[in-house]
């Protein structure tokens, strides 16, 4: 007799989520959650124990996701949505996964610009740079870019799956900006316009360069890719 061969579907998948996602998704909770001043000799864990991101539960973890980064180790689906999941319980879960865009942006290569680009360079850097970064952080194409200057669009992304509320798409708007704001030196913005959490076809991010000097794209704070 011949084992028989388990079908794609019973095969475990493979893991494809670098472990930075993880790590940054956890370092910006921790830095959400932390006082705006902690005194001397006050230990914020014991003083405000409700604080998830301040939990020594989620410190060991951090530390145990710094050492799989520094590894390049991939983490399976299940386990990044469990940790969307656990966000997404909280009332400003946009604002982290918001901020987890611009973490995961990984402009540590940006430089200050000498001159401006033409807005049209500008874009196609910047889309090139997206669907880069995504594709390296993920470990597979996220979404593709639809008509206008700046259009990221996708359907079943992994944020829906994890989050049927959509509040985790926001990462993908944190991560568009920063790059569209390094790309072109400029103040630039991303509206989330469609998601298919609010039942639309498909998740769309559209973005526009708005002039005025780019503050945080220049020198954003660096992020080990």
């Amino acid at each position: 007799m011949t084992a028989s061969t388990p079908s794609t579907a019973d095969r475990p998948a493979r893991p494809r989520v670098q472990a930075l996602v993880a790590l940054q998704l956890l370092e910006v909770l921790k830095a959400q959650d932390a006082p705006p001043e902690v005194l001397e000799d006050e230990n914020p864990t014991h003083t405000m124990p409700r604080r998830l991101g301040l939990s020594n539960v989620v410190d060991r973890q951090i530390r145990q996701y710094k050492e799989d980064a520094r590894r390049r180790v991939r983490l399976p689906d299940a386990e990044v949505r469990d940790l969307f999941r656990l966000v997404l319980r909280r009332p400003d879960s946009e604002d982290v996964f918001l901020e987890l865009g611009r973490v995961l942006a990984d402009a540590k290569d940006a430089r200050p610009w000498r001159r401006r680009l033409p807005r049209g360079l500008a874009y196609a850097m910047a889309r090139r740079r997206v669907a880069k970064r995504l594709k390296a952080l993920f470990g597979r194409r996220v979404g593709g870019f639809g008509r206008g200057s700046f259009s990221v669009e996708g359907r079943s992304l992994p944020f829906i799956e994890a989050d049927p509320g959509g509040d985790a798409c926001h990462l993908v708007s944190g991560l568009c900006e920063r790059i569209l704001s390094a790309e072109s030196g400029s103040l630039a913005k991303v509206r989330h316009t469609l998601c298919q959490a609010r039942r639309d076809d498909l998740c769309r991010w559209e973005g526009e360069i708005e002039g005025g000097e780019a503050q945080a794209a220049g020198n954003p704070d660096p992020v080990e890719g």
